[in-house]
């Protein structure tokens, strides 16, 4: 039971930390790969998850405002298109990025993809170097 409560906390902080709320995943991460090293992968996956579901979230919020004028930084997302969201990850950038793909109505798919492959890499990236730290 105890390691659901960790891996229900780090999924809320990742869930959190990818809406226009604050909050610190990775330091809900480290905390849990410090206490129940046992855990990493499911740490990972649930950590992911989280901070997907946070950012389609965001994506979703965005769609629910009009249509956008076109302005340099429309300009520029609809130049690199979802794969633009791979940066996802990136604290506050990354919020406003799905925002603005809900915005431009990007297709599900596409943004579910992208996002998920960068914060997966993210919170790989911390996974790998907290076990090096602490490992």
């Amino acid at each position: 039971m105890e390691a659901f409560g960790w891996l229900a906390g780090v999924f809320g902080a990742a869930f959190v930390s990818a809406t226009i709320l604050p909050g610190n995943s990775e330091a809900a991460l480290v905390a849990l790969l410090h206490f129940q090293p046992h855990l990493v992968w499911s740490a990972l996956i649930v950590a992911t998850i989280g901070n997907v579901l946070g950012g389609l979230t965001t994506v979703w919020l965005g769609r629910r405002l009009p249509e956008p004028p076109k302005s340099r930084a429309v300009q520029w997302a609809e130049r690199f298109g979802p794969a633009s969201l791979v940066l996802s990850w990136f604290p506050l950038f990354g919020d406003a990025l799905c925002g603005v793909a809900g915005w431009l109505r990007w297709p599900w798919l596409p943004v579910a993809f992208w996002i998920t492959l960068g914060k997966a890499a993210r919170y790989g990236a911390v996974v790998y170097l907290t076990e090096k730290a602490i490992g």
